[in-house]
């Protein structure tokens, strides 16, 4: 028999950990095909003008947000393409907010706050698959017309456009930020990246649409800029300036010798995928 958890030294704490992790890993390989169908939804619904909204409460709210935010930084989003709401608004990121999940009206009311329609995708967030704010919300986003999906990690046969995670009992049973967590933030992290993949943000493994807000993110442009054109760094620095710090415009400005007007009409025609655009 196992000795209790807090009889443990660290070392053995860390390897339940390291297995409860591999579970969650496996769980979302398993869900693998689920979890594709609901990243085709997305890129269909932000590809045609609608967002992908998540909803969830807690810990799972809190990964909902916290991929959301992600977006625009890594694949240029526009404002409002991805949208985490969690139960008890912003005080809720960093403190728990009593009542909050359970509260069924104010999960209805996120959806109409944000006008959610029939171009939207709305995927719920709760690892028991029971949380009223999250389920009260899918059901007003469904009513609405939107595609609408669940991610949990309780249940056996996943349903149409079910997500079930099956991480089995956590380390410290209830605390769901761990393994749940976990699975949870893999399947997040496989949604938006395969669905702006779809939509043209990367070219082979770089991320072309990076939004150069800081100095690291400027160098990563311009390392991006000088890898797919062959430049050197002071022409692809060059470049990003003259493309209004738009590492795709730059690159085919480079690569077709074409202004930054042009460029933009030849990324436009191609859907925002560099590589047709460089092709032509």
């Amino acid at each position: 028999m196992e000795k209790p958890l807090e009889q443990m030294s660290p070392s053995e704490i860390l390897a339940m950990m390291d297995m409860a992790d591999e579970r969650a890993l496996l769980a979302v390989r398993d869900a693998r095909r689920a979890i594709a169908r609901a990243a085709e939804g997305a890129a269909r619904a932000i590809g045609s003008g609608g967002r992908l909204i998540y909803v969830g409460a807690g810990t799972s709210g809190r990964l909902g947000v916290l991929d959301a935010s992600e977006c625009p930084p890594t694949f240029s989003a526009a404002p409002g393409q991805v949208i985490g709401i969690i139960a008890g608004g912003k005080r809720a990121l960093t403190e728990a907010v009593e009542g909050a999940e359970d509260d069924e009206k104010a999960g209805k009311r996120a959806i109409a706050r944000i006008k959610v329609c029939e171009k939207d995708v709305v995927i719920g967030i709760t690892a028991s698959g029971t949380t009223p704010y999250v389920l009260a919300a899918l059901a007003e986003a469904d009513r609405r017309g939107a595609e609408t999906w669940i991610i949990k990690c309780a249940g056996e046969l996943p349903g149409e456009r079910e997500i079930i995670l099956t991480t089995g009992p956590e380390v410290i049973r209830g605390s769901t930020r761990l393994a749940a967590g976990t699975a949870t933030k893999l399947a997040l992290n496989r949604i938006t990246t395969a669905a702006f993949v779809m939509l043209g943000k990367v070219y082979g493994e770089l991320m072309v649409d990076v939004m150069p807000t800081n100095r690291k993110l400027v160098k990563r442009a311009v390392d991006i800029i000088s890898a797919v054109t062959g430049c050197d760094a002071k022409a692809a620095e060059r470049f990003l300036e003259k493309s209004g710090m738009r590492p795709k415009t730059a690159c085919v400005m480079i690569a077709r010798g074409v202004s930054k007007a042009e460029a933009e009409r030849l990324l436009k025609a191609s859907r925002g995928f560099l590589r047709r655009a460089l092709e032509g």
